[in-house]
């Protein structure tokens, strides 16, 4: 079974960046992540589709301008 989500290192090391960089852009609202308790975890969901929509329109898909969008329709 799949997880549904992984802590900040374990997304940061699929994307290939330092967990600083990744805890950066989710404080400045530019990546999707949940917060328990001052935890913070990132949704696998949010991943998959992040790639998926790369892979469709193929092009690079900036995580700043998609965080509102798909928050906003409910989808993240």
């Amino acid at each position: 079974m799949a997880p549904r989500f992984y802590s900040v290192a374990q997304a940061a090391a699929m994307f290939g960046m330092s967990p600083m960089t990744l805890y950066r852009a989710i404080a400045a609202g530019e990546f999707p992540a949940v917060r328990i308790r001052g935890r913070l975890i990132v949704p696998a969901k949010a991943i998959e589709a992040i790639a998926d929509l790369a892979i469709a329109e193929q092009t690079v898909v900036d995580t700043a301008g998609w965080v509102p969008e798909q928050a906003a329709r409910g989808e993240a």
